[in-house]
This record gives C-alpha cells, structure tokens and sequence, in this order.
C-alpha cells in the first residue's frame, strides 16, 4: 500500500538549462534536497523532477 502523501506535485521556477537535462540527471535545489530528472516524464518543455533525498528541516545538538 503507498502513502497517499508520497505523491506531491510542485510547480516552481527552474534554471532554463535544467529543462534541457538528460533524463536521471542528478540536481541540488536549495533548501530542497537532491532530484532526479525522471527517466519517462521529464522533456524541455515540461521537466519533471523526483526528489532522491530531501533536506532536514530541523538540527538537533548533539
């Protein structure tokens, strides 16, 4: 069973050389985390990113 909430879909201003990406290549997006240009969706003219790892919100001392 997945998460209803894995699936979220975000529309943001992206660097234009980003579109032009190869599919699987791999980006930082500040304050984000890293993405995956996805190997099926992902063209110029409607780029598709999978988040691979998202950043902490929050830092704990340790």
């Amino acid at each position: 069973r997945l998460n209803p909430d894995s699936r979220r879909i975000i529309h943001a201003w992206l660097e234009p050389s980003a579109a032009n990406a190869a599919a699987e290549s791999r980006f930082q997006f500040e304050r984000q985390g890293y993405f995956v240009a996805d190997r099926h969706d992902h063209r110029p003219d409607r780029p598709v990113f999978n988040r691979a790892v998202g950043l902490r919100d929050t830092w704990t001392a340790g």
